[in-house]
């Protein structure tokens, strides 16, 4: 139905699990004389009902072009404890029993800069430290080792799934809680038909989830990305105000260093509100947040001290203009309205912990 969300990770009647992640892969041409993909939950869930083995899981994945899935890795595993890693354009197999796989895809990352990624060396070390175990207690210590808490919001890991593919059992562990696990029993479930659980109410209250419940982003508040596009469209026209005045009064030197000074951080502040209405991550990674892409993302995240810089001689600057005998009132008028415009931005960003590049 319409209502169906696409399945994150799981596991059917034959031990076939399955888990995705975020990743990043260069954009390549698209597959010819491939399937496409036009429902994400149908296309992975007819993958549960339909395959049992990696093998079936391959044949089945090379019939469709996969590279919509252009922002994850997959990594399916079977009852044998075979593996298949999906990227958006390479399959891998392997048998590896202490195989990890983080937010990378392997084809294009080497192993010294997977390291870099502090889960991934985590697990791996672990892996090398312990005679690896198929009991809960020895992946809950993995799990927990290879967990996230960001500094920033103590937001990171969800949802932590332990897949017992012999027992057809999975155990839960919510939103990096490693203290409390529920299980369940896929048969069982799989009896009961379609239903739905919500995860959260099995498990004690976390503060962490309840201020990530209650963290307002313009990704789970249409109006606040409404409100940073009329935000940067009003900037751009008090922008263009201020040139034309500029223009206009080339003379009065005192008042044009004023007029372009603003202008230039309009025009700035409007670019930094596009990047937080099309970038979710700069929400929950620490600051300063690093795209893996875009040098220009990563630079701008220094953008709100910047600001916060500028209103010092915004406000000097705006007092020495009050004080000319020639001023007019509706530039007065305008010049203030930028100024709460300014602030109002540095008091989101404070929300947004945007100002905490010191980690």
């Amino acid at each position: 139905s319409g209502n169906r969300i696409a399945p994150q990770s799981g596991m059917n009647e034959a031990g076939l699990t399955f888990s995705r992640l975020a990743s990043y892969f260069p954009k390549q041409p698209m597959k010819i004389n491939k399937k496409i993909i036009t429902d994400e939950a149908t296309y992975l869930s007819d993958i549960l009902h339909q395959c049992a083995t990696i093998s079936e899981v391959k044949n089945y994945i090379e019939m469709y072009d996969y590279s919509y899935f252009i922002d994850d890795v997959f990594i399916y595993v079977d009852s044998t404890g075979s593996y298949l890693v999906v990227e958006p354009f390479n399959l891998i197999e392997g048998s590896d029993p202490t195989y990890v796989l983080s937010n990378f895809c392997p084809s294009i990352t080497s192993i010294e800069k997977a390291r870099g990624l502090e889960r991934y060396r985590n697990g791996v070390d672990f892996l090398t430290a312990y005679k690896p175990d198929t009991a809960l207690s020895f992946c809950t210590a993995l799990s927990d080792t290879m967990h996230v808490c960001r500094k920033r919001n103590g937001d990171g890991t969800l949802l932590t799934s332990i897949w017992d593919t012999q027992k057809m059992m999975v155990h839960l562990y919510f939103y990096h809680n490693y203290d409390h696990a529920v299980s369940f029993n896929l048969t069982k479930e799989l009896a009961k038909g379609d239903h739905r659980l919500r995860v959260a109410n099995f498990f004690p209250a976390n503060p962490e989830f309840e201020r990530l419940v209650n963290y307002k982003t313009p990704f789970n508040r249409p109006i606040l990305r409404v409100l940073l596009a009329m935000t940067g469209g009003l900037l751009m026209l008090i922008s263009l105000v201020w040139i034309i005045i500029y223009f206009i009064n080339r003379k009065k030197e005192e008042v044009n260093k004023l007029l372009i000074f603003k202008a230039g951080i309009n025009m700035l502040l409007t670019f930094y509100l596009f990047i937080l209405a099309t970038n979710i991550n700069i929400y929950y990674f620490d600051a300063p947040y690093q795209h893996f892409q875009s040098r220009l993302i990563s630079a701008s995240a220094y953008f709100p001290v910047l600001l916060l810089l500028s209103i010092f001689p915004v406000l000097l600057w705006t007092a020495q203009y009050f004080r000319m005998n020639q001023k007019k009132s509706w530039i007065s008028s305008l010049l203030v309205f930028n100024i709460l415009m300014y602030l109002v931005a540095i008091g989101g960003f404070h929300y947004w912990g945007l100002f905490d590049i010191v980690h």
